[in-house]
């Protein structure tokens, strides 16, 4: 299990070109990092943002429960490290259409509504990311209401 955490981080820090299981991991580590940065932003824990990330991990890359807490923990500890975003931005920019972004943004916003509160900090990491993923202000306000909306249907389901 080690091993596989070091391969997933050092997929992370490898030059482009690699395998496609390593572009894979990367693209995996890279979008659970700006998740995890968002749940980090606010100033006190809630289960409930936890959860979220956890969900979005495992549909968008189809992972177990088991797959999506290591890759959550390793995001954790690698958030921690970081001393920006465009490390993780930029390979995401280097895979993802704007489709894609647009639902990562998406998912960020998620996360930051599913404790019911949004932190202005947690509204900066957003903004941030998405400047970063080149995602336009109106687009971006858009995954806003659909995360809003989102979050609203599962709160009264």
């Amino acid at each position: 299990m080690l091993k596989t955490l070091k391969d997933l981080f050092d997929s992370l820090l490898a030059p482009a070109g690699g395998t496609p299981e390593a572009a894979e991991h990367t693209l995996q580590l890279a979008t659970a990092v700006l998740l995890v940065e968002v749940m980090r932003a606010d100033a006190s824990f809630h289960t409930a943002e936890r959860q979220a990330v956890l969900a979005a991990l495992r549909r968008v890359f189809a992972l177990d429960d088991d797959e999506a807490a290591r890759l959550t923990e390793l995001a954790t500890t690698t958030a921690q490290q970081a001393t920006d975003l465009f490390g993780f931005t930029s390979k995401l920019n280097d895979r993802l259409d704007m489709a894609q972004k647009l639902h990562m943004v998406e998912l960020m916003w998620q996360v930051a509504y599913a404790d019911g509160h949004l932190a202005d900090h947690e509204r900066h990491v957003l903004w941030r990311v998405a400047d970063l993923l080149h995602v336009p202000q109106g687009a971006y306000v858009n995954a806003r209401l659909r995360a809003q909306q989102a979050v609203g249907a599962q709160g009264q389901a």
